[in-house]
């Protein structure tokens, strides 16, 4: 039903996914192959043992000459599966480092993208005005904050004076006239 209309899907399995799974199929099949001749190995040496016992001792040479060439094949068998392993790996790390520098290479494109949209001309002009509009800023936070000269401190408080005088003026005479003119 996914192809209806006979577009096709791309898989998401890559060779180098293909690839690893072959390694790794190929690496269980040594080790089935591996347990396989520990077993016999076990059995030939048991059988040899039987063979001594039953003064066979012909019989028993060649069993062991044929259970050495199979430890031969064990060992080489153990490094196949280590080359194996070692090869997984390695494509496997491949793979991380290949994301790794596709995404430094996108990085990189965006970041000349921004370096094309904006210059170092308008960014030093960006950076100007932003100091003057806070050097402007200042100027009004130190008028409404009351950084006055003493001149003004002192005109402020002639001006309270007078109008705290002004102000005791009428209370006395609110209090004097107060009863004769209200």
């Amino acid at each position: 039903m996914g192809n209806l209309f006979g577009r096709k899907r791309r898989s998401r399995v890559t060779e180098q996914d293909r690839a690893v799974l072959q390694l790794k199929q190929q690496r269980d099949k040594l080790r089935q192959y591996q347990k396989r001749l520990s077993l016999g190995l076990e059995r030939e040496r048991a059988l040899a043992r039987q063979l001594l016992r039953d003064g066979k001792k012909e019989k028993a040479m060649l069993l062991l000459k044929k259970k050495r060439y199979q430890e031969q094949l064990l060992d080489r068998t153990e490094n196949q599966i280590s080359n194996l392993e070692r090869m997984v790996q390695d494509i496997e790390f491949t793979q991380i480092e290949m994301k790794v520098i596709e995404g430094l290479k996108i990085g990189n494109e965006c970041l000349n993208k921004m370096h094309q949209v904006m210059s170092i001309e308008e960014v030093e002009r960006i950076i100007g005005e932003t100091q003057d509009a806070v050097e402007y800023q200042r100027q009004i936070d130190e008028l409404l904050a009351g950084s006055l000269t003493e001149e003004d401190e002192d005109a402020i408080l002639e001006e309270l004076n007078a109008i705290t005088q002004v102000g005791l003026m009428f209370l006395w005479l609110k209090s004097t006239f107060s009863a004769s003119w209200f």
